[in-house]
């Protein structure tokens, strides 16, 4: 596996770190996480239930081992320092110089570990004038421009379903930026410090606004542009039955084919008159169920798909096919449920059998020379 022979030693709570540290774990890294006595990640906390902690921690905690340590105890942070200096990589999502005041600051390490790899998430990064703001993804995705996008025709904004900023800003990255500082140290021998700052790494998701806005003065507007709405080939269409069509023939080949199946050739030059032809398509969609629609469009190159739920696109034939939910994890109890799917191709992730560990189930007993691996 790509990471055996890898430990993490993980101080983060909630989603970005917790999904990092996953992501490794996958690959073969050995995962340490550090909780507090007593109460734990507050995921633990968290409801629906799946055995004895919720099913959040569960699906992000999977194949970890749980040690509790008061980092505000000298006893405890002692036996912290231990582990960090067994450890390859060290992340951490507290809010920026909350690790120095521990005594646990990547300068205080690197004195004693210089071939660590220090990784902090924060949503606004460890400087600048919001470094120290309290935030959720919501607000990253607001501070980076990405939400005024969502906007409708009444103008206010949509409401993201995904935590865009805490998976793809911060998570991801995270991984991405270790594996690169455990090439370059295969290289130096040197450790690294990442900030990884989830309200900067959004901006990359905007890479066509920007271009747009600093090339030729086009900033992107909510409604106006080819994927905000400006077009009536990328848009979300209601049927008879009140079912929704994805709907994005993009490309004049797939313009032409989406328009042979609704019959309607003399649409073919919507350029002329977006507003008019996205009015003219929302009405002939409107005529047949959502049904009716994908059978006739079976088999034809115009990008067309159902809106789905969750439910229904957990089920799909498609990633059945793929297997994407079988592999299972498993409580104390024995229950099991599907495991997250993660972007870990099969070739490299470990064998899809995977437990929850319970807080501090790897106690100070399990500090002894032969039950950590000590390589600093």
């Amino acid at each position: 596996m790509p990471l055996a022979g890898v430990r993490v030693i993980d101080f983060s709570t909630l989603l970005p770190g917790p999904m990092c540290s996953l992501l490794m774990a996958q690959a073969g890294a050995e995962v340490i996480k550090i909780e507090r006595p007593g109460r734990g990640d507050e995921m633990r906390s968290y409801t629906p239930r799946f055995g004895a902690d919720s099913v959040n921690f569960a699906l992000l905690n999977q194949g970890k081992r749980s040690v509790a340590l008061d980092l505000k105890n000298a006893t405890d942070r002692e036996a912290a320092i231990a582990l960090i200096l067994s450890s390859d990589v060290l992340i951490e999502q507290f809010r920026p110089g909350v690790m120095e005041r521990l005594g646990l600051g990547y300068e205080a390490l690197k004195a004693i570990h210089p071939r660590l790899i220090y990784c902090s998430i924060t949503g606004w990064g460890q400087h600048g004038p919001l470094a120290d703001v309290a935030a959720h993804d919501l607000n990253y995705q607001a501070e980076a421009g990405l939400l005024g996008l969502t906007a409708g025709a009444d103008g206010v904004p949509g409401l993201p379903s995904t935590l865009t900023a805490d998976i793809a800003g911060g998570a991801y990255p995270a991984m991405m930026n270790i594996l690169l500082a455990l090439r370059t140290r295969d290289v130096d021998g040197q450790g690294r410090c990442l900030d990884v700052a989830m309200a900067d790494n959004l901006f990359a998701f905007q890479y066509w606004g920007l271009g747009n806005g600093y090339a030729a003065g086009q900033w992107p507007k909510p409604g106006a542009d080819l994927v905000t709405g400006g077009t009536p080939r990328y848009q979300v269409y209601r049927t008879l039955d009140h079912r929704y069509l994805a709907v994005a023939p993009l490309e004049q080949k797939f313009w032409e084919n989406f328009l042979r199946v609704l019959q309607a050739p003399q649409l073919l030059e919507d350029a002329q008159d977006p507003t008019g032809t996205r009015a003219a398509v929302a009405a002939i969609l409107a005529r047949r169920t959502a049904a009716d629609w994908l059978e006739r469009f079976r088999g034809v190159d115009a990008c067309v798909s159902l809106v789905k739920s969750l439910e229904e696109a957990a089920s799909a034939p498609h990633f059945a096919a793929r297997g994407l939910f079988d592999s299972q994890l498993s409580n104390a109890a024995g229950a099991r449920i599907p495991a997250l799917p993660l972007p870990i191709s099969s070739s490299f992730a470990r064998p899809q059998q995977r437990t929850v560990p319970a807080l501090g189930e790897a106690d100070q007993a399990s500090f002894r020379p032969d039950g950590w691996r000590i390589d600093a």
